[in-house]
């Protein structure tokens, strides 16, 4: 099992001390927070994330204002019943970005959020229930059930909702594989998400940390040395 305590000593030797390092920490949402979390909420951010992917991060900011108004505050059921003439004319709404594919997802993604309350009360209880010992299997149903919502826009929508996760970007891949985990650049094959959840799920049995705060201090031990939190 690979020790986590090179990779915090190498965070805190680049951040300048435990007060610098704990700025850029981020911790899962409480238990009780989380399952308050309505349905449009998750939505809302199943949507930015999908259309953030491949684009100007700013320029969605800018305009999620609008995006809320389009889609009815994102409340799952209304957007069910959009008609395809419906779609057809937001998919052309300047106020938003105008991708008609992404505009698509967000029924789409809906009507997984409905099914998914169906059967647990409401999506939060869904995906606060999900064990984090198979976080890669969250990701995985989001994938395969939802639109648009594989690569990191499942895994980053939900840890802007407070999940307690891991993010594979680009610096957690490299300090995995620095760490001595044989994955590829981009894993995303079963056996490399196995392993990489294995090493998360070993990591806080050493530590007690989430698996977010891991993640984040991985992130912080190698690849650009930000001074500020992003």
């Amino acid at each position: 099992m690979s020790d986590f305590n090179p990779i915090l000593s190498r965070a805190l030797f680049r951040k300048g001390s435990e007060e610098a390092l704990a700025q850029w920490i981020l911790e899962p949402l409480p238990s009780e927070d989380f399952l308050r979390i309505p349905n449009n909420r998750f939505l809302s951010n199943m949507t930015r994330c999908v259309f953030q992917a491949g684009f100007v991060w700013s320029i969605i900011q800018k305009k999620w204002p609008d995006f809320e108004s389009i889609f009815f505050g994102f409340e799952p059921l209304p957007i069910t019943l959009l008609s395809p003439d419906q779609l057809e004319r937001i998919a052309s709404d300047k106020r938003i970005v105008r991708n008609r594919q992404k505009v698509q997802s967000v029924p789409l993604n809906a009507s997984y959020i409905l099914d998914m309350s169906s059967l647990y009360g409401n999506f939060a209880t869904f995906i606060y229930h999900w064990s984090e010992d198979d976080f890669t299997g969250l990701c995985t149903h989001l994938k395969q059930h939802g639109s648009r919502l594989g690569g990191r826009s499942g895994p980053r929508m939900l840890r802007y909702m407070g999940k307690d996760s891991f993010n594979l970007s680009r610096d957690v891949i490299t300090c995995l594989r620095q760490s001595g985990l044989e994955i590829a650049d981009h894993p995303n094959s079963k056996k490399d998400l196995k392993k990489i959840q294995t090493q998360f799920n070993n990591w806080r049995d050493q530590t007690g940390f989430s698996l977010t705060k891991l993640s984040r201090i991985c992130a912080c031990s190698c690849g650009e040395n930000h001074s500020e939190p992003r």
